[in-house]
């Protein structure tokens, strides 16, 4: 997912100077040598480009059949049925009032699922809000809130959405508890070198109110963390 992220950036990079360009898309006008198979390969990369364009926003339900006809009618050069202003307030405006319903829905489900999740076995709440379940004990020690560790996890929604996980990089991550959410340096002090935690955090311990990339606003983040490594603060030297 990441992998596919970054080849979008990418690619918005590079439409973006070739559309500073004197050409446009024009029917036959292609460079000499071109085949119909590369004509055809560039055409679906930028339907992928597009679709993914749509589906990394938070539109919810959109009518493709009305996305055909605003893609047609700008193609063909006919005239819109909104005009530039209109175009980029109408979609501003929609994404605005789609961002505040996913968060006030992120509330409603994060708070019920919050109050399920507590009735497991196994399950602590902390005075703070935050849960976690020692799914193995470690051996080791236990990293302190100016501590550095070094860590696999994986973090999802409530709804089982993966968000990011060291797992499928590949590699471990590591990283000082002052740099991370509140969530995570509170949580990871319940766990111990060697063993491995369940954390899950509530919005105000994670990224509050508002989205962050994939996240939806007021959302109940869920990790699965193996604490591999704890690297104590160094003392500072007093001059």
């Amino acid at each position: 997912m990441k992998r596919l992220a970054n080849v979008i950036v990418a690619a918005s990079a590079a439409i973006f100077a070739l559309s500073s360009c004197a050409g446009t898309y024009k029917k036959g006008d292609r460079m000499p040598d071109t085949t119909d198979a590369q004509i055809d390969t560039i055409s679906y990369a930028l339907g992928m480009y597009y679709g993914k364009m749509l589906t990394s926003t938070p539109m919810g339900e959109v009518n493709l059949a009305q996305v055909r006809k605003g893609f047609n009618d700008v193609l063909n050069d006919k005239d819109p049925i909104l005009d530039e202003n209109e175009l980029g307030m109408r979609i501003q405006s929609y994404i605005r009032n789609r961002m505040a319903f996913e968060a006030d829905r992120s509330l409603e489900e994060g708070n019920a699922f919050l109050a399920a999740n507590k009735e497991k076995e196994g399950v602590v709440e902390t005075e703070s809000g935050l849960q976690y379940l020692i799914e193995i004990e470690g051996t080791g020690i236990s990293p302190e809130p100016t501590d550095t560790v070094e860590v696999n996890y994986e973090g999802r929604l409530i709804d089982g959405t993966v968000f990011d996980s060291s797992y499928e990089r590949g590699e471990t991550a590591k990283f000082p508890l002052t740099m991370v959410i509140p969530g995570w340096s509170e949580g990871l002090g319940y766990a111990k070198e060697g063993g491995r935690i369940q954390i899950v955090v509530p919005a105000e311990l994670g990224y509050g109110s508002r989205p962050s990339g994939p996240i939806p606003g007021n959302s109940v983040l869920i990790f699965d963390v193996d604490l591999i490594k704890v690297y104590k603060a160094q003392p500072k030297e007093n001059k």
